[in-house]
């Protein structure tokens, strides 16, 4: 599995480097602290996989994943970012990225999204679904109820129906109620559904 880490920082380089040396066992792995370094790896080699940041010293994330899908469509790309601004992970993702995950969270999900996004599934960490749910349900009124949105932005937290039912002081069979009603609303059977839902219909 050729891979390229794309990061300003050497220290974040080498210990992803070191972490997947120890989770995959056949992998080629390369590295690029700026946008031109990585094309100059890019016109050498294909990549299955490229992981990178969004800040570079010679421009954003967003110009090399424009790149990347020009000169190496086959390749997943997984953005691993600090940021976590609602409007930054929207223009990130209609980029074309093949998943979202924040330096904060925790190895695991870096193993998880890197499985997932090679398997040709979209992968977004618990936080950023967090944060879209929030924006969905912040611009949505018309879709969803009030009541709705509140259980939605518990439902992103992983909350189960008897959670929600205590938090909002309800029954858990008007909690069932309500969460079949927004994936009927919505068309969509599973969270990522219902974030590719919002941008489908320009909800977020």
């Amino acid at each position: 599995m050729n891979t390229l880490l794309v990061d300003d920082h050497q220290m974040m380089l080498d210990g992803i480097q070191q972490l997947l040396q120890r989770e995959f066992m056949d992998i080629h792995i390369d590295q690029a602290t700026t946008i031109e370094s990585a094309k100059i790896h890019l016109a050498r080699k294909e990549y299955q996989i490229v992981i990178t940041d969004y800040n570079l010293p010679d421009g954003d994330g967003l110009q090399l994943i424009q790149s990347i899908k020009t000169s190496q469509s086959s390749a997943k790309v997984l953005m691993l970012s600090m940021h976590d601004e609602g409007h930054l992970v929207k223009e990130i993702l209609k980029s074309g990225v093949n998943g979202y995950i924040l330096k904060k969270d925790s190895q695991s999900e870096l193993i998880a999204g890197i499985k997932s996004t090679l398997a040709g599934k979209l992968y977004l960490s618990r936080d950023i679904n967090t944060i879209l749910v929030n924006e969905l349900s912040n611009n949505s009124p018309k879709l969803l109820s009030t009541r709705e949105r509140e259980i939605l932005e518990l439902i992103a937290k992983e909350y189960s129906n008897k959670k929600i039912a205590d938090e909002l002081f309800i029954s858990e069979r008007t909690v069932e109620t309500h969460r079949k009603n927004i994936f009927r609303k919505t068309k969509t059977n599973s969270l990522v559904g219902l974030i590719k839902f919002a941008y489908a219909n320009k909800l977020i």
